[in-house]
């Protein structure tokens, strides 16, 4: 498969899983509205995808993971039903804390900056 294609099929199941988060369809009472897919990583084999999720109140995030984990497997066919492809990945939730190492590294710029101005 072309890398444009994997990239286009990454994107397809990123849009997928989010639309099930906002729209509702994932009926557990742990899962956060508030939690976004930030990016999904597709294995060369297409067999596996792992799906990065990120929640705005970051206390929010583990349950919103356990409870996309125990909803993986309507997550799947729903993503099947969407993709129609031969085979649907097999997914894996994982928390996304790159915002946070982003947020870190910009306050140390931040501080190195102020320590050459003043």
């Amino acid at each position: 498969m072309s890398e444009f294609s994997q990239q286009r099929l990454e994107h397809r199941i990123m849009e997928a899983v989010g639309s099930l988060i906002v729209s509702g369809a994932i009926k557990n009472p742990h899962l956060s509205p508030f939690t976004s897919v930030t990016r999904v990583e597709l294995s060369p084999d297409n067999a596996s995808a792992t799906v990065y999720v990120s929640s705005v109140p970051d206390n929010r995030i583990d349950p919103s993971v356990k409870a996309l984990e125990s909803a993986k497997g309507f997550i799947q066919g729903r993503i099947a039903q969407i993709l129609k492809t031969r085979n649907t990945p097999v997914l894996t939730f994982r928390r996304d804390d790159s915002y946070r190492e982003a947020e870190r590294i910009n306050r140390l710029i931040d501080e190195e900056m102020k320590k050459i101005d003043g």
